[in-house]
């Protein structure tokens, strides 16, 4: 009977440290190497198109497609807000390697990052099956927002003229951020798709 008691408190005292392993890893548990390339994969995506459509416009901003990108890679991944941050800056740090003016893509890409994992985080309540392009529409706004005030607050502050009309910066904003939303939408569902095809292919394997 002993042996049986304590045989029982054996196997209850591995369970619960199995689960607590488990419950710790759920925890600290970041984004997978997969998806850390993924993310990778998507920002030079966004590179390549910011280079080659924004060689179009000479005025201080230009529209920013490295912002799809980032919108859709934290679609996909979902990732904390402490990943997503981290995912902002990133494409703040890509945005250094093209023309214009310096650092100021770092506050922008974090803010619209950070909006962009809010609206994950509220999930399809945030617009239902148009979530990825609103969401993206929102974000692109946020970030360009956040460039263009930062863009003439540099301006003012040294007395400068403002480099171009706000209207022109609202248009390129507001042009940016419906193109990105098409290109959102259009991309995530078919991305998403193949990404739990190849997901479902590794378990069966």
């Amino acid at each position: 009977m002993n042996s049986i008691e304590v045989t029982r408190g054996t196997n209850e005292g591995i369970t619960a440290a199995k689960e607590r392993t488990i419950s710790s890893e759920k925890k600290t548990q970041g984004l997978t190497v997969s998806q850390i390339m993924l993310v990778a994969v998507l920002l030079a995506a966004g590179a390549v198109l910011k280079f080659f459509v924004g060689s179009i416009f000479s005025v201080g901003m230009k529209p920013n497609f490295i912002i799809a990108m980032y919108c859709l890679a934290i679609l996909l991944v979902k990732p904390k807000l402490k990943e997503a941050i981290i995912i902002g800056l990133l494409a703040g740090a890509v945005c250094q390697f093209f023309p214009g003016t310096p650092y100021l893509n770092f506050p922008s890409e974090l803010i619209g990052a950070v909006v962009m994992a809010l609206f994950v985080k509220a999930g399809r309540k945030a617009g239902g099956f148009l979530m990825p392009a609103i969401s993206t529409f929102v974000s692109t706004v946020a970030s360009g927002g956040t460039y263009a005030a930062l863009l003439y607050l540099l301006f003012f502050s040294k007395g400068a003229d403002a480099p171009a009309p706000l209207a022109v910066f609202l248009g390129i904003i507001f042009g940016t951020a419906t193109i990105n939303a098409v290109i959102v939408q259009l991309l995530y569902i078919p991305v998403a798709t193949a990404m739990h095809m190849r997901a479902d292919t590794k378990k069966e394997n």
